[in-house]
Formats: structure tokens, sequence, C-alpha cells
């Protein structure tokens, strides 16, 4: 197992905007925003034990359950990203964390990307909770986290003002 990295947030993710990733607006499309922060999640599941080799080896598996992007300023091809993980919340089964994606060069804030995350057992397909080995680590970026103030997009809710 890797080893961990209790940095606040988590600053280990790197990526760069892929031509198939752009739209006709000539900026990365929407859906590819989520691709970027999915490999991010990948690395932060890898911290506490759980990434590929979790599911490969029949051990579980992680659903995400809900997410919610804000879309702050576009990249474009070629862009280098930059992506950092807070985690917000967890408990037995559960995390709740959030990603913000920044432009890697210029600093400025690109997107962020809220999300709960489950721990599904592999035979069953059910919630279950994390491994102790997991648990331990998730324990240790938690706490490493709870000094980070809580981002301004974290829970947003979606919706048009009421007129009066």
């Amino acid at each position: 197992m890797i080893e961990l990295d209790t940095a606040a947030p988590l600053d280990l993710h790197r990526a760069t905007v892929k031509p198939e990733w752009i739209d006709w607006n000539g900026h990365m499309n929407v859906g590819y925003y989520v691709v970027a922060f999915d490999q991010a999640t990948d690395t932060m599941c890898k911290q506490f034990g759980c990434g590929f080799e979790y599911t490969r080896d029949k051990i579980g598996m992680t659903f995400v359950l809900e997410a919610h992007v804000t879309y702050d300023r576009e990249v474009k091809e070629g862009d280098a990203l930059r992506i950092t993980t807070q985690i917000l919340d967890h408990d037995a089964k559960r995390i709740h964390y959030i990603h913000a994606m920044y432009h890697a060069d210029e600093g400025y804030l690109a997107a962020t990307n809220e999300l709960m995350l489950m721990n599904i057992d592999y035979a069953s397909r059910r919630s279950a909770p994390w491994p102790g080995f997991a648990m331990e680590r998730i324990e240790k970026m938690a706490a490493a986290h709870a000094t980070l103030p809580v981002p301004k997009q974290a829970g947003r809710l979606i919706g048009l003002p009421k007129k009066k």
C-alpha cells in the first residue's frame, strides 16, 4: 500500500485537457470535467487502499451516490489541471468530499465536484462498512482536512430564486 498523504487538502492529482474533451465552443465539454474528477476520485481511493486492486481482487467496490458540479471558468485543450480533494465528512460506509479543479499554470478555479462515495461489498453489491485498513486511513485524512474551511461550493442547492 502506498504511503498515506495527509496534506490538507490532498493535492496529488494532475491532468491535461485532451483534444477529445473539447466541444464546439472550444473549451472542455461539461462531461469531461466529470471524467477528470472521477480520475481524481481514483487518486483519493488509492490513498486508503481502495483503488483498482480493491475491486480486481474482489475485496470491495466504491459507488458514487450523488454528485454536484460547479463550472466556474473554462479550460481549453492542452491546459494543465491540478485537482485537490478535501474530505468534508465520513461515516462507517460513506465519504462526503469535494474536488477543486484549478488551471495548473494560471492558478484559477475552473470547477468543483462535490460527491458522496459509498463502500460496496464485492459479493453482495450492497453497502458495507469500510475495511479496517481503509477506515484507519480515511480517519487520518479526514482529521487533517477538518482544519480546512468548507468551500462555498459545498452543500449548494440548484434552483431559481422564487419571485415574491
